[in-house]
């Protein structure tokens, strides 16, 4: 079996030499402004004289000392992808089936839309506070150099990449709840691949898991995800049946 490392790594070489994105023209299931507001519930990001700045110094450089595990900074920049299909290749392990649009389309249709939906919490914050990141503090280089001049120019508070870890983690354990450990251990290092890499502050990675969280629940009173979530786990019991 592949492991997830090894996984990792050959889904970094298809991702190419740019930041991937997922597609734009998949439809959400609700815009923006039908999902919690950060603004409104969640704390702003530490101030650099607090004691919870404090932390998130500390976490960056216990980042940094990760680095030279070999293996845990390949992963990290494995996971530095947000591109749907190197992302659902990369969970198929823990998920415990092979995703795709072809093998498993109801499956991948809840992925896209569920994800082009939760993906947006963030939006609003990272343009409210427009944090700066740990490596442009700091003046020094991450695990992705060719991703810095981007990152720059785009706010530190949430971190993008652990809402669509934390997004996907989500609606695989809904479709395959046998996994949830599996699943959710994965996102968790998604989230912090993203401190190791030194893009993010752990806050703002923790920023991300609860937001996500708050928007998955809301999604909840949505009848079109919630017929979409059915017809997905539907999909995934007939396929695993045949697996048996």
């Amino acid at each position: 079996m592949i492991t997830l490392f090894k996984k990792s790594i050959f889904v970094l070489a298809i991702c190419g030499a740019t930041i991937c994105s997922f597609a734009a023209d998949v439809k959400p299931y609700v815009n923006a402004d039908a999902l919690p507001n950060a603004l409104n519930f969640y704390p702003a990001p530490p101030e650099t004289t607090s004691v919870q700045f404090m932390y998130d110094i500390s976490q960056y450089m216990w980042g940094k000392s990760m680095r030279a595990d070999s293996a845990r900074a390949a992963l990290a920049i494995a996971q530095s992808t947000h591109n749907l299909e190197d992302m659902v290749k990369m969970f198929s392990e823990p998920f415990g089936m092979e995703v795709s649009a072809t093998k498993t389309p109801a499956i991948m249709n809840a992925i896209e839309r569920g994800i082009a939906t939760l993906r947006q919490v963030g939006r609003v914050p990272k343009k409210h506070y427009k944090r700066r990141r740990p490596f442009d503090r700091f003046n020094e280089p991450t695990l992705v150099p060719k991703d810095e001049e981007t990152l720059r120019k785009n706010g530190s508070y949430p971190s993008g990449h652990t809402i669509l870890a934390w997004s996907m983690a989500m609606i695989l354990v809904e479709i395959n709840p046998a996994a949830q450990d599996a699943l959710l251990k994965y996102a968790y290092e998604w989230g912090q691949s993203r401190v190791i890499a030194g893009f993010h502050w752990q806050s703002d990675v923790d920023a991300s898991k609860i937001l996500v969280s708050a928007a998955f629940a809301s999604l909840h009173n949505n009848e079109a995800f919630l017929a979409d979530m059915k017809k997905a786990r539907a999909e995934f019991k007939k396929l695993s049946a045949k697996k048996k």
